[in-house]
């Protein structure tokens, strides 16, 4: 239990933050709407990175900051070439996965595609709409082009605040703490992956057992979410590690959340998709997903942080 009480720490302070933080959710002091929904989250995605200081200021103090920032992967890992090779392809790589998923879940059938009318989108703008001087296939186009190549470095803010937690510290201690000892051979990257998924997954709970991603599930939401989460995080484990940076997993998480939603908006009005099911974060977008996961593990194999 001792040689785990910093992550036992950490767990506390991200689990018990995130908690507090949407606790006006669950005494109904705030409404469940979209704005607050938003709100609380981008300030419980911090969470994991208040966990990772407390770790630092009571258990780790005698190890200097510049060897604690290298260990949690806020460097830019010890080839640069590869990280910023990871960086692009975090960049324009995850909407592109974003828009695999979104054709496979047309193919299968549980998103119908109004590409030409976009009466989703225009249901979603709604009386916005006729404030707009512009055609809605326009105004789509931009946003697409802003969610892609802008957005995810507004984004990057809040999402290194989870990744600093979950794949800056979480995974490299899970495979053996690179800040005080040498890491363990690559037989223990798969379970530490899937663990870290886990953990990822239930700490959304706050929010997800309120049906947050997957409305229509209610509670169950929750369950459901950490699958996306264990597929995903696999994914941006596998950045971290091969880069030895948390930022190519910074950007491509702050990419999802930037892409994942607009792509749906392409669905038909008269038959709106399920995010259950549909896109990315949805079942069936999982299996792009998980193909990409096992080629990119099975080509560019990776090892713990030595």
């Amino acid at each position: 239990m001792r040689r785990n009480a910093d992550v036992w720490l950490f767990l506390l302070v991200a689990f018990g933050a995130s908690w507090l933080i949407a606790l006006p959710l669950w005494t109904r002091a705030v409404p469940l709407g979209p704005p607050a929904f938003q709100l609380l989250g981008v300030l419980i995605m911090f969470t994991p990175s208040l966990g990772v200081l407390a770790v630092w200021l009571t258990r780790r103090r005698g190890t200097p900051l510049k060897e604690w920032a290298r260990a949690t992967g806020l460097t830019l890992g010890p080839d640069r070439g590869r990280t910023a090779a990871l960086l692009v392809t975090a960049l324009l790589g995850v909407p592109l996965l974003v828009a695999v998923a979104l054709l496979a879940s047309a193919a299968a059938g549980v998103v119908s595609l109004d590409v030409a009318g976009l009466s989703l989108y225009r249901a979603q703008l709604g009386a916005t709409l006729d404030k707009v001087p512009l055609d809605p296939r326009i105004l789509y186009a931009v946003q697409a082009v802003q969610a892609v190549l802008i957005a995810p470095f507004i984004n990057a803010i809040p999402a290194l605040g989870e990744e600093w937690g979950w794949r800056g510290w979480l995974l490299p201690r899970l495979l053996g703490d690179p800040a005080v000892s040498s890491a363990p051979g690559a037989r223990r990257v798969w379970p530490a992956l899937v663990l870290s998924g886990v953990i990822w997954g239930l700490w959304h709970a706050p929010l997800t057992l309120k049906g947050y991603n997957y409305p229509q599930l209610g509670a169950w939401a929750a369950a459901l979410f950490i699958g996306f989460c264990v597929i995903f995080g696999a994914l941006l484990g596998w950045m971290r590690l091969r880069s030895r940076s948390v930022w190519p997993a910074v950007i491509a998480h702050a990419s999802v959340n930037a892409t994942a939603g607009l792509a749906l908006l392409l669905g038909d009005a008269a038959a709106p998709p399920n995010p259950a099911l549909a896109g990315i974060s949805g079942i069936v977008g999982w299996v792009p997903l998980a193909a990409v996961v096992l080629v990119v593990y099975r080509l560019r194999p990776v090892t713990a942080p030595r």
